[in-house]
């Protein structure tokens, strides 16, 4: 027993001295193929040995680098992450900040966009306005046109000529809809409009102008025809007065105004020597034309056959033809008067007097008012005469003058009628 005691510790020793160098001279640990033909690693430390399969080693390998990893990452969190967040929350501003501008942009747009709409709105309204103003001023002016040139007095006529009325505004303009895509088709409509407006407009003036060129052209016609007959005549008129007040006419800016009350002056002018034309023997004493049996002036007597003064104009006629006054006035004498036979005097006034003879009916009495125109008898022979007719006179001052020049005057102003 003591030798295999003594043997087992010699064993020891050996080994013992076989393992140092051999712990020397290897790695911690190391790979090496074991009896059985399988490779693994083995870890030795302080006389102890681990062996490792390679899975089993590869794995506490990756573990250890995923953690080694991860608390490099977690450190590096917690170095940085006040910076990381400060640049997030600095991005997520500016992310921010590039929204609300765009939102600001678009509604700046919208903004613009709905003023231009109420300013294209109040344009429009106001133009519109402006049409409807224009349109009533207008037809206002077409009334007054309308009645500037009454019919005168005698043949004279009034061709009147007011200015164009111009066409109503429709309803889709009178209560415009909200402006949309149509809104330059509507604009060109205003602007057509308003050129008609501005066509009228001097259509009205176009014509404001030749009606008073036509008074005026008148009123020197009649002037020449007074005139012309020696006549210097200012009738007046029947129930008239008034205090006076002058004409003032408005100002130059005020052009149609203007315009129109130098018409009315025109007008009045001419209407005062229209009235007076009635007073003035210019129109036929018979109706048709005129048969002239015996002419003014020095003739041959028909009864004593010797040479006398004829005062008037005899006119052929039927016995019972109408006999009109040439001119209004008032009669002085109706009845008979001797060698004249049924006669009737009117008093035109200014010195102008006219007589009607040889009348078989008279129709109007001593001191009635007649007017040009009115039957005052019929066609008769009564008196010196040799047939029926009309003897028909002109006086002025008392004397007598040729009827002649009268009748063609009024032929010149009334065309014969």
């Amino acid at each position: 027993m003591s030798q295999s005691m003594a043997l087992q510790s010699q064993q020891a020793r050996v080994a013992h001295r076989t393992s140092v160098p051999a712990r020397r001279s290897e790695p911690v640990h190391h790979h090496q193929e074991s009896r059985t033909g399988r490779r693994g690693y083995t870890i030795a430390h302080a006389g102890r040995q681990v062996r490792f399969g390679p899975v089993a080693f590869w794995i506490a390998v990756g573990t250890v680098v995923v953690m080694a990893g991860w608390s490099v990452v977690t450190a590096t969190y917690f170095a940085f992450h006040d910076d990381v967040l400060k640049g997030l929350m600095a991005r997520q501003r500016a992310q921010q900040y590039a929204y609300e501008d765009r939102i600001a942009e678009l509604r700046e747009q919208i903004d613009r966009t709905t003023s231009r709409q109420l300013l294209n709105q109040e344009q429009f309204e106001r133009k519109l306005d402006e049409l409807m103003r224009r349109q009533a001023t207008l037809e206002s002016r077409a009334s007054s046109l309308g009645g500037a040139e009454p019919a005168a007095t005698g043949s004279i006529g009034a061709t009147r000529e007011p200015g164009r009325k111009p066409a109503p505004l429709g309803d889709d303009f009178i209560n415009p809809r909200r402006l949309d895509g149509k809104q330059s088709s509507i604009g060109g409509k205003l602007d057509r409009i308003a050129t008609s407006l501005d066509r009228v407009e001097q259509d009205e003036n176009a014509a404001v102008e030749g009606m008073r060129a036509r008074y005026e052209t008148r009123t020197r016609k009649v002037k020449d025809v007074l005139a012309s007959l020696g006549l210097r005549y200012n009738a007046l008129p029947q129930a008239a007065g008034g205090p006076f007040v002058p004409v003032r006419l408005p100002p130059a800016n005020e052009g149609f105004a203007r315009a129109l009350t130098r018409l009315a002056i025109a007008r009045a002018q001419t209407q005062d020597l229209t009235d007076t034309l009635a007073f003035v023997p210019l129109r036929r004493p018979l109706a048709g034309e005129l048969d002239v049996s015996s002419g003014f002036g020095v003739r041959i007597d028909p009864f004593l056959r010797q040479p006398a003064m004829h005062t008037g104009i005899d006119f052929r006629g039927e016995v019972g033809d109408p006999v009109h006054a040439t001119a209004a006035g008032k009669v002085t004498k109706a009845g008979w008067d001797g060698g004249y036979g049924q006669l009737v005097e009117i008093d035109h006034g200014e010195g102008l007097a006219t007589r009607y003879g040889h009348l078989s009916e008279i129709d109007v009495t001593l001191g009635e008012k007649v007017r040009a125109g009115q039957v005052i008898g019929r066609l008769g022979s009564t008196g010196r005469s040799t047939g029926p007719h009309l003897h028909y006179e002109t006086r002025v001052n008392g004397e007598a003058v040729n009827p002649a020049k009268f009748l063609a005057a009024g032929v010149k102003l009334f065309g014969g009628s």
